[in-house]
């Protein structure tokens, strides 16, 4: 198998190992305490502290499975290995990732996110929250940015005299993607001084939800921070509306599934419409082709852009029902 990096740290914790394995770019350990992962710590010590502060509350609950952080011996978060380089031990849980194909696995990723955000609010804030990766996002900065992007783009495929396949559907998709952007751009900007702020997950997808049939487990919070946290439910609403053909069902259950743990305000509805509204994959899509060998697009961003295309009107109707539902009308 070879040599695994930093199992030297291991030493420093008051508990047994049983076995080693790789997994998750990390270790995973089998202990004589239960399973536990080792990943090396690129982050500041003050970060992980406010990780450590947060998860310390949640799993204090015990209907919130998180992976917290194991303390070494002589109480510290980080553990130095051999390189110098920091590691940090948590608590792991087996089971499998959230099935994105399977519909109930999607509505039980919603019920677990419902559920850690109505815990997320009964967090007590802390000097160790005055840091920046805890600060709330600019939304409306980068929805401007990207606008421009979109604007550059434009102009440049205008100029291409032969044009590939991928900029033949781009031009003729542009506008209607790109007045989408406009809008939500516009409404964010009016309504983001109105953001009610609590910590986030940041990072919410299937790859972060371990399941193993008695119970849900949600890892990964290095990006956690404030922000709204109908972000959160935006995230992997899109990304399971998305491998569903934007079923108007699935949405509608995953909404409801939400809204039945933790209320959706008024104000929620309009944020989540305006996130949807946005055409973020639309975008992805052009980033990768302006900044790339635009004399070669690879068939499957060809195929990635024509399947957007495809969705477009099947889609909207999602954003209409979220429309109807908005302050906005």
């Amino acid at each position: 198998m070879g040599e695994l990096r930093g199992t030297e740290c291991l030493s420093q914790y008051d508990l047994e190992i049983i076995s080693l394995k790789r997994g998750r770019g990390a270790v995973i350990c089998e202990t004589d305490q239960g399973m536990m992962l080792l990943k090396q710590c690129d982050v500041s010590e003050k970060r992980i502290q406010f990780e450590d502060e947060v998860l310390s509350c949640l799993k204090e609950n015990e209907t919130i499975f998180v992976d917290d952080y194991r303390r070494t011996a002589a109480g510290e978060l980080l553990a130095a290995g051999a390189d110098g380089s920091k590691y940090l031990l948590k608590h792991w849980y087996g089971g499998s990732e959230c099935d994105m194909r399977s519909q109930n696995d999607i509505l039980a990723g919603v019920r677990q996110l419902a559920c850690l955000h109505l815990k997320l609010r009964k967090v007590p804030p802390s000097p160790l929250w005055d840091q920046k990766s805890v600060e709330p996002s600019l939304l409306t900065a980068v929805y401007e940015k990207r606008n421009r992007e979109f604007r550059r783009i434009r102009n440049f495929v205008k100029q291409r005299r032969k044009k590939t396949d991928f900029e033949l559907l781009f031009t003729g998709s542009f506008e209607d993607f790109y007045g989408q952007a406009l809008l939500a751009a516009e409404q964010m900007a009016k309504i983001s001084e109105r953001r009610e702020l609590f910590l986030c997950h940041g990072d919410y997808n299937n790859h972060h939800i371990l399941m193993d049939g008695q119970q849900t487990a949600v890892t990964e919070f290095g990006k956690m921070h404030l922000d709204v946290q109908i972000w959160d439910l935006y995230h992997f609403m899109r990304k399971a509306l998305e491998k569903h053909n934007w079923n108007l069902r699935l949405g509608k259950g995953m909404l409801e599934v939400y809204d039945r743990i933790l209320p959706v305000k008024k104000e929620e509805w309009t944020y989540l419409y305006l996130l949807f509204l946005y055409p973020e994959k639309y975008w992805k899509q052009l980033n990768f082709y302006y900044n790339s060998n635009k004399a070669w697009i690879p068939e499957r961003n060809v195929e990635k852009l024509r399947l957007l295309i495809r969705q477009q009107e099947i889609r909207q109707q999602f954003i209409q029902f979220l429309r109807i539902n908005s302050s906005i009308l």
